[in-house]
């Protein structure tokens, strides 16, 4: 069973867009909180990942260790999650 990993920030409607349609989907996840909405870093882990992982401080930012595919951009992950998991 895949389990995706996603960088999202509680408050960000953006983050939540994502988060609702994977739950949808009855996909499993795990949420990392880098950063709130606003850009103040929480947890320094988890930003220094999403840095590393996708070259920029965005969220949302979907990893699929499955495909080894990632996403930025809340309307690009639900079209990538409805063409592989739909």
């Amino acid at each position: 069973m895949t389990v995706l990993e996603l960088y999202q920030a509680e408050g960000c409607p953006y983050s939540k867009k994502v988060r609702e349609h994977m739950q949808a989907l009855g996909l499993s996840y795990v949420a990392h909180n880098p950063r709130t909405h606003g850009g103040e870093v929480r947890d320094e882990e988890a930003h220094e990942e999403l840095l590393d992982r996708g070259g920029k401080d965005q969220i949302p930012f979907l990893v699929d260790p499955e495909s080894d595919e990632s996403r930025y951009e809340s309307d690009r992950i639900v079209e990538y999650l409805d063409e592989h998991y739909a």
